[in-house]
């Protein structure tokens, strides 16, 4: 971590040196499991959240499989009721907006509780034309993800839960979708660049893209 913190200096403001640039990485040993949520416990998640577009954001991460920077970058434009697709045409992260991680747009299907808590959202006073983001802060501008992870952690305590991490809701929906789609089409969803992928897709036999996610 704190050598990308100093590459980063380096690339930004001149740092001349990495300093840590010849310390050695603890050898650390993933365990392959990946922990994901039922469908049961992300609406226990979007029960207590602190307001409407948080709501919104849990459910839309943990049915649709969007990165953080995916639902950072999504506006209006991207979100096909008519279709009940989510485009996925860009990420932000660290203050740069670039293409998503898989290099290509792509179509998540919208079940229909997702649907519902965007039309919902849509529904604010401001920021709802085509070009505004879906998920942003109260001016309208880049949603703070420091300031929402925070109000995840908090959420996850109010509701009792786990503590998984945000990126978790992600896993939840691969774990969701295999159940009953094709691996391939999972895959294309989720904008992984290969299809070994099995490892998130843990199959725990509980809600679907094809049918309403359980509340």
């Amino acid at each position: 971590m704190l050598h990308g913190v100093f590459a980063r200096a380096r690339k930004v403001w001149g740092l001349r040196s990495n300093p840590v640039a010849e310390v050695e990485r603890h050898p650390e040993r993933p365990s392959g499991d990946i922990e994901v949520f039922s469908s049961e416990e992300v609406w226990a998640l979007a029960r207590v959240a602190v307001d409407e577009q948080d709501t919104a954001v849990f459910l839309t991460a943990a049915f649709t499989g969007l990165r953080m920077g995916e639902l950072r970058a999504l506006r209006w434009r991207d979100v096909d009721f008519g279709r009940s697709v989510v485009r996925v045409r860009a990420s932000y992260a660290a203050g740069e907006l670039s293409v998503p991680k898989s290099g290509k747009v792509r179509s998540v299907p919208m079940v229909d509780e997702v649907a519902a808590a965007l039309a919902r959202l849509s529904e604010r006073e401001w920021f709802v034309g085509d070009d505004d983001l879906v998920f942003c802060e109260t001016a309208g501008e880049w949603l703070n993800d420091d300031r929402l992870r925070r109000r995840y952690e908090a959420a996850l305590k109010a509701a009792g839960l786990r503590r998984l991490r945000f990126h978790d809701l992600r896993h939840t929906f691969g774990s969701l979708a295999i159940t009953r789609a094709d691996i391939v089409e999972v895959q294309a969803w989720m904008g992984h660049a290969d299809t070994d992928v099995r490892p998130f897709f843990v199959r725990d036999g509980v809600g679907s893209r094809f049918s309403r996610c359980q509340r």
